[in-house]
């Protein structure tokens, strides 16, 4: 009989008692400890295997029960489909919300909320982050034997440029790039995750595929030391350190509105892989997640596996990835409407 159950049991012969004019007082909540105990803690990402959704909900899933009161059993579940978004409709409107189940999502859900809202079946201002592991950029890389050589290129040659869905910030990238350079990008979605594109790519089926530093780094690193794939830009807000010589997005335009909504879009990188919790989390165990988050990312046995996975970590705790969502909430409309528009040409015929 789990905890759960016994709490119900309880709840039941109270109700007998009262029935029967028997004073009993209040029933008080479950601790932190005693929900979790033998409690199993899913971590759900929207994306399939492979990529960096699941490289660190997996490497979490290793070693954050350890800083849970009760050590409660994590397992990782996928649910692909749109980019991540059909995940985190789930996880908003139908997943439980006692402290069972958190999330990993694409680092573009505010933007998603703001930029396209009736089609946004989440409101991220009701969700909490737990904390995020390191910020993101995406990275376009291009092929061998591709026609396109260089950034120059991309404005005289077309190029084609695979994507999963329009909600990842690796798919928009280079719509919103297309659209404000006239770069000759044919946007090519309808891939199942990250992972396949990347594939799409390494098997000469597309030009150009924009993904994530940390996936490029960790998993294709020979394919780039051979020269297979190399890549042409860059879209964090500033250049990653291990990029010095690859331009940002930015940097390609002297238009002032187009760097304003260049940068509101880099902006959720800084939001990164990271932990979400569902409306309604009891706050006490909202808490406890955050704490076990800010202890494990310390952790030497969790630097030590991150590490040799070749994967970054920055972290941030809940407080400051808070503090990025709000600054992304409190962006000016005219930003908002511009690259709103520019997502929609981005990725016309």
């Amino acid at each position: 009989m789990t905890i759960r159950r016994r709490g119900a049991l309880f709840g039941l012969i109270s109700a007998a008692a009262l029935a029967l004019g028997l004073a009993q007082p209040a029933t008080a909540q479950e601790s932190v400890e005693q929900f979790y105990s033998g409690q199993l803690l899913t971590i759900l990402i929207g994306h399939p295997p492979g990529g960096s959704y699941d490289l660190y909900s997996q490497v979490t899933a290793q070693h954050i029960a350890k800083f849970i009161p009760g050590n409660p059993t994590v397992v990782v579940q996928s649910m692909p489909g749109g980019g991540g978004s059909v995940a985190a409709a789930y996880f908003y409107n139908r997943a439980p919300r006692d402290g069972s189940m958190i999330a990993l999502f694409p680092e573009t859900l505010a933007h998603t909320q703001l930029l396209t809202p009736e089609a946004s079946r989440w409101d991220l201002a009701k969700m909490r982050y737990i904390g995020s592991f390191t910020n993101v950029a995406s990275v376009l890389m291009v092929r061998e034997g591709s026609a396109v050589k260089t950034v120059e290129d991309l404005y005289t040659t077309e190029a084609f440029a695979g994507c999963s869905g329009r909600t990842t910030a690796s798919s928009q990238a280079p719509a919103i790039m297309r659209y404000f350079t006239g770069m000759k990008l044919k946007m090519v979605c309808g891939y199942e995750g990250g992972s396949a594109t990347i594939l799409a790519l390494l098997r000469n089926e597309i030009d150009v595929n924009a993904n994530v530093w940390t996936t490029w780094k960790v998993s294709h690193q020979a394919e780039m030391a051979s020269g297979q794939i190399k890549p042409l830009v860059q879209f964090g807000l500033q250049r990653l350190p291990d990029l010095p010589d690859v331009p940002t997005m930015e940097e390609l335009t002297d238009d002032p509105e187009a760097k304003a909504a260049m940068r509101f879009f880099s902006a959720a990188g800084d939001i990164g892989r990271a932990l979400l919790a569902p409306p309604e989390m009891p706050d006490d165990r909202f808490a406890a997640l955050a704490s076990a988050f800010d202890q494990m990312v310390k952790d030497p046995a969790f630097i030590a596996d991150v590490e040799a996975r070749g994967a970054s970590l920055n972290p941030v705790d809940a407080a400051g990835v808070q503090k990025i969502v709000d600054t992304i909430f409190a962006t000016p409309t005219e930003v908002v409407e511009e690259l709103k528009v520019a997502l929609e040409k981005g990725f016309e015929e």
